[in-house]
Parts: structure tokens; C-alpha cells; sequence
């Protein structure tokens, strides 16, 4: 229908089962006119963009994949919400669609029907993209849209949003039901008795998804005739000819014989888990070393002895350089990720691990998350909001800060290098180093896995979401919507992020800057560095923690690294350079700092301060500490409260200080 009066502006929700290709078609018809968000109240990421058709920019919503409105999940709540409540919750009127395109895949058309013949209940204009038609062309699978349109009542348009095929056709049609506004009649129909009984109190509802939730709350067995009459409604609608889909699925179920084959599966997942994470740690040390060397220069640059010029090379700049340093990270997790996605093996790994994991109160789809966190946590806690069910994603945000993130990785090179004999065993091909390093790995590890079943244990028992994993064919994954992808996750993570961290870093410079104190006469650069530090609020702050930490062994200098660890674990290293008068620029590899640190004595006794249990005591300490602004600013971010940070602070840093206590008393007594 096409008219010479110009069209307004129109919502338009994509909606649809997981795995139909909906992303794609989003990316399709908004290019790089889209944004990344959350929901109201929510930290379930949305996506919105625009289409322009005839001049006029209409506004395209991406919802979550779903399988049904009855939702199980927190992503199908936000879908029920908004399409069947969204103009009378005031949280979700603003979303409310003027058209809800429903996209399903045709080599699957029954389980998608089922899920069309909900949507046409919420009384909302409905289009159908009857999407991937290559792949069951390719099946041997003869699909007419014309065909479901007359069985559903709605338009229907052949798409490929993989080559872009049927989407200006897509939209055209979405704008014209948008315009007519004309709500879908129910085909669906119950068994004889009960649509005799209910069938006009069901159509006499406006709209219809109104009685339906009543009739469930009166009725508890309702929803199983309900699910029963959708489901023979669907395979009345497909006919015998789509019964050959199973074909689409030949080509993966042969790669799966080998992928989750129950020697080969594991090995192969392996293989490419560790390829993955090699890259996010070796492939973008390039990059990083480029971007903090482009940070530096430019905080020198800057750097001057005015107090602005110093807020703006030691705060401003050195803040926004701690978020944009692990944006290569972020960028080949994410690459690596989506190819992963795209092709359909990321479910196959969440499958291979989930029964190990089910005993710690978490799920295949906690893999991800946890490995990601290795790198470092944030990707690890920003990938968890791909689990469905809210206890898991809570558990996993939870322990992903103590998996051991390449942050930790400085401080104890500098610790192991300078105070951990190089000792070697089975020809020389073992150091005594390495098992320190697999050590405090595997540390972290167990830790999580105490901590998980530790709060499996204590919580209130909850409903527990058994969701399934659909293993969707395998796929050519498209350049277009992997671009797309890192652009999008790069933007939330600078921008998410970003704002906290740059703040944070800001205070901790005001920390250790004042207040000012004059340098003695004849003081080096690094010696007058060492005496504002000690003389700073950080200082101050180092010395009113130390009978705290007096027991592992540390004094207020190390209490001072622990304090400025929280912009982030690796500042430690150069806190140190500070404290012991080395300089700024020293790192893990700077020998005159392990001197400089060896050399302490404590001014009351005289022994050794970093003597070799405190060293240990300092290293179980790290392991387990929550010690990183960044961590903590994206975890309230992602819970939206600053509740489960805070829970996260007290448990981590109780259980360090314990932990690091019990392996200093444990050194002392063997003589340490």
C-alpha cells in the first residue's frame, strides 16, 4: 500500500526464536545507525536502530531471543513485557511497537509457529520474515510465503539477511501494517469442548493475551491444552513437505560426530579454547604496548608543573588509558567470540562443559564468562549477561573476578623473579618459579569453585531456569555482522566502563597528591616523589591500615600498593618504583626495584621486610583480593546496585587476608 501522503515515524520490534538469524536482519536494516543499551531497570542489553524507507526514519528494536511470552527467563520477560504490557507499564510505554516483526527460520517452522501464534494473541500489527529460505532451498525444502501468510492471517516476506536479500520488501510491509493497524485474529484453535466453552470469551478480549493469563491463573491445566492446540496449529501449517527439514541438519550432525564425539569433543574444545585465549593474551600485547606508549607520550606532553597540567597527564589522561589499554583484549575476545557464535560451535562448548560445571551450581553457559576472565574481568562479567537464567548469571559476576586476569600477572613476575629461588628439578625442564605461577593460578581457580558452592549453599532457595541448549546448524559467519558486533561492544565497553574508572582514577590521583608537601634540600626527582607519597592521604591512609595488615607481615609501604591497586592491580608495580625512591617507570622486569625491595629492613628490628613468608603471604593475598576499580564499576553495572561489588569486596578481601595469614604462619613453621 502505497500512498503519496508521507508516513510518520514508526516503532518496529524484531522479535523471534534464539539462533533465527534476527540479529543479522537488525544489522541488515540499520547499518551503523544503531546504539546499545539496557532495558528500564534491567542490565538485559537492547539494541536499537534506524531503517530509512521513502525519506523517513523509522526506529527498530532488536528484543531478545525468545521462545515463548510465557517467560521462564529474564530476556523472555523483557519480550512479554514490552509486546504484551508495553502500553500500560510505564517503564516500557516509550517501547511500545507500532509492528512486531516476527522472524523464524524456514528450516524450522514449527517450533517458530508456535512462538508467531503468541504474538499474533498480544493484538500488536504483525509482519512475518520467514527467514534463511537458501538454507532450506538447499534441503530440498519448497516454502511459499504466500503459504503463511494464509495460515497465519499476516504478511509474510522471504528473506536472507545474510546477503541482505527481502529487506527493503521487509520494511515496506512493517511500515504498511504499522500504518493499517489492524490486530491479528486468532487461528490457533483448542479442543472442540473447550472452544466451544472458551473460544468466544478468548476472541471477545481485546487483546486476547489479557485472558489467556487469566484463564492460566484459574486453570492449571490450561497452559498444557493451550501448547498442545499452538502446536497442532503449527504442524497443520506446515504440511508434510517441511518434514524433510531434518536434511538442513545432515551437514552439522556429521561435524558433530566428531566435535562431540566423547574422547574427540573434549580434546578439540581444548584445542580451540586455548587457540582463543593464546590470541586475547599474545595477539594484543602489540597493540597494547602501542596504546600505553601512546598514553605515556601524551600524558608527557601535557605533564607540567602547574596542578591542572598534573590532574590532566596523571588523572584525567592516565585514567582514560586504564580503560582504552585492554580495548585490544576486548576486541579479539569478542572477534573470537562472535566467530564462535556465528558459526554455532559456542553452544556446542557450553554443551561439552556443563555437566562439570552443574555441580558447582553453574552451566555450560558460564564457560565463557569464567575463561574470558582469565584475560581480564571485565569482558569476563560483560559476556555473562548471555545466561538466561538470573541466579546463574549473579553466581558467575560473582567468582569471574577471581579467576587470575592478566593484571595480576606484574606483580607477581616482580614478587617471583625478586624473592622465589630458581630452583630446578627433572633436568632442568621444571622451575620452581612456574609451580609458584601454576600455583597461584590454580589457586584462583579453587577459590571460585569454594566460593561458588559456598553461596550455592547459603542462598535462599529460588526457581532454578532449566533452559535447553539448541545446537543450531553450522554457518559461514558474515563480515558485516562481526564488524558490527566489535563496534557495538567496544562503544559499551568504553562508554559503560569508561565513566567509573576515569572518575575512580581521578580520586586515587587527588589521594596521593595531597596534601603537598615541600621536597627536603637536594632531594632527586625520586626522592621527592617518595616523600609526598608518604606524606600524602594515601600515605596517611597506608600507615592507618598497617595494624591491619601487620599481622601478614606488611608494612605501610606495601599497605600503600595495596590501596593503589585499586586503579588497577598492576599500578602496584610502579607504586613501588614511588615508595622505594626507583622511579615511576619501573616495572616487573626493573632490577634496581627488586634491589631496592630486598633491601628493606623493618626500623624497629631490622629484619628482612620482604622476607619469604611475607612474599607468599603477599601473593595469596593478590590472588584472591578484589582490588580493581574496573571490576567493581562494570559488576554494579551489570547487577544495576552496588550491592553485589560490595559483597564482593568484603568476601574477597576477608578470605585474602585470611588466606594470606595461613600461608605466612604455614611458611614460618616449615622454616620459611
Amino acid at each position: 500500500m502505497h500512498t503519496d501522503a508521507p508516513a510518520r515515524p514508526r516503532r518496529i520490534a524484531l522479535v523471534g526464536n534464539p539462533n533465527v538469524g534476527k540479529t543479522t536482519l537488525f544489522n541488515r536494516l540499520t547499518g551503523l545507525r544503531q546504539k546499545v543499551g539496557n532495558f528500564p531497570g534491567v542490565t538485559v542489553e537492547r539494541k536499537v536502530g534506524h531503517a530509512r524507507l521513502r525519506g523517513v526514519d523509522h526506529e527498530v528494536i532488536d528484543l531478545p531471543g525468545s521462545y515463548s511470552l510465557v517467560a521462564d527467563a529474564i530476556d523472555e520477560e523483557i519480550v512479554a513485557k514490552l509486546l504484551c504490557e508495553g502500553g500500560d507499564d510505564p517503564a516500557h510505554r516509550c517501547d511500545c511497537p507500532d509492528v512486531v516483526v516476527v522472524v523464524i527460520d524456514a528450516g524450522n517452522l514449527r517450533r517458530n509457529l508456535f512462538f508467531l501464534s503468541e504474538v499474533l494473541d498480544t493484538g500488536l500489527p504483525v509482519v512475518v520474515a520467514l527467514n534463511m529460505v537458501d538454507e532450506a532451498q538447499r534441503a530440498g525444502i519448497a516454502i511459499d510465503a504466500r503459504a503463511i501468510e494464509r495460515v497465519s492471517g499476516v504478511p509474510c516476506v522471504e528473506t536472507v539477511a545474510r546477503r541482505g536479500e527481502g529487506i527493503e520488501r521487509l520494511l515496506e510491509r512493517a511500515v504498511e501494517a504499522a500504518e493499517r493497524g489492524v490486530a491479528p485474529s486468532r487461528r490457533w484453535r483448542l479442543p472442540p469442548e473447550d472452544e466451544q466453552r472458551l473460544g468466544a470469551r478468548i476472541d471477545g478480549a481485546q487483546p486476547r493475551w489479557k485472558e489467556l493469563q487469566a484463564l492460566r491463573a484459574e486453570q492449571p491445566d490450561f497452559r498444557q491444552r493451550e501448547i498442545e492446540a499452538r502446536y497442532r496449529w503449527a504442524a497443520t501449517a506446515t504440511g508434510p513437505d517441511v518434514q524433510r527439514a531434518a536434511a538442513l541438519r545432515r551437514r552439522s550432525d556429521r561435524i558433530d560426530r566428531w566435535l562431540l564425539h566423547p574422547v574427540i569433543g573434549p580434546l578439540a574444545f581444548v584445542l580451540i579454547m586455548g587457540l582463543l585465549f593464546q590470541a586475547v593474551f599474545t595477539w594484543a600485547v602489540p597493540a597494547m604496548d602501542l596504546l600505553e606508549q601512546g598514553i605515556g607520550q601524551l600524558a608527557d606532553a601535557v605533564r607540567g608543573p602547574a596542578l591542572w597540567q598534573r590532574l590532566l597527564a596523571d588523572g584525567a589522561i592516565a585514567g582514560v588509558g586504564a580503560v582504552v589499554v585492554f580495548l585490544p583484549q576486548i576486541l579479539i575476545l569478542f572477534l573470537g567470540l562472535g566467530l564462535l557464535e556465528d558459526t554455532g560451535y559456542l553452544t556446542r562448548a557450553a554443551f561439552i562443559v556443563d555437566r562439570p560445571l552443574k555441580a558447582l551450581g553453574l552451566s555450560g553457559r558460564a564457560f565463557i564468562p569464567l575463561m574470558s576472565s582469565f584475560a581480564c574481568a571485565v569482558p569476563g562479567v560483560m559476556a555473562a549477561r548471555a545466561i538466561p537464567d538470573p541466579r546463574e548469571r549473579w553466581l558467575t559476576i560473582f567468582i569471574a573476578p577471581l579467576m587470575t586476569c592478566s593484571a595480576r600477572l606484574p606483580v607477581y613476575a616482580l614478587l617471583i623473579a625478586a624473592f622465589i629461588p630458581d630452583h630446578r628439578y627433572l633436568g632442568g625442564l621444571v622451575g620452581l618459579q612456574g609451580l609458584v605461577l601454576l600455583a597461584l593460578y590454580l589457586a584462583g581457580m579453587a577459590a571460585a569453585a569454594g566460593f561458588a558452592l559456598l553461596v550455592e549453599r547459603w542462598r535462599s532457595p529460588g526457581p532454578r531456569l532449566h533452559g535447553m541448549l539448541e545446537l543450531p546448524p553450522y554457518r559461514l559467519p558474515t563480515a558485516r555482522t562481526v564488524a558490527l558486533r566489535l563496534k557495538l561492544r567496544a562503544g559499551a565497553f568504553l562508554t559503560r566502563a569508561g565513566k567509573l574508572i576515569f572518575l575512580a582514577s581521578v580520586l586515587m590521583w587527588a589521594l596521593t597528591t595531597f596534601p603537598q608537601t615541600a621536597p627536603p634540600p637536594g632531594a632527586s626527582a625520586e626522592e621527592a616523589a617518595a616523600v609526598q607519597l608518604e606524606a600524602s592521604f594515601a600515605g596517611q591512609l597506608g600507615r592507618l591500615v598497617e595494624p591491619v595488615f601487620r599481622p601478614l607481615g606488611f608494612d605501610w609501604k606495601i599497605d600503600v600498593g595495596l590501596i593503589s591497586s585499586f586503579a588497577a592491580r598492576e599500578v602496584f608495580v610502579g607504586t613501588m618504583g614511588v615508595v622505594y625512591s626507583v622511579g615511576e617507570g619501573a616495572d616487573e622486569h626493573s632490577s634496581s626495584l627488586r634491589a631496592a625491595m630486598a633491601a628493606q629492613r623493618h626500623p624497629d628490628t631490622g629484619a628482612p621486610v620482604y622476607d619469604l613468608p611475607t612474599v607468599l603471604a603477599l601473593l595469596a593475598f593478590y590472588v584472591l583480593a578484589l582490588q580493581c576499580v574496573s571490576t567493581i564499576a562494570i559488576v554494579a553495572r551489570e547487577t544495576g546496585s552496588w550491592r553485589t561489588p560490595a559483597l564482593q569486596f568484603v568476601a574477597f578481601t576477608g578470605a585474602a587476608w585470611i588466606a594470606a595469614w595461613l600461608t605466612r604462619q604455614i611458611a614460618i613453621a616449615l622454616g620459611g
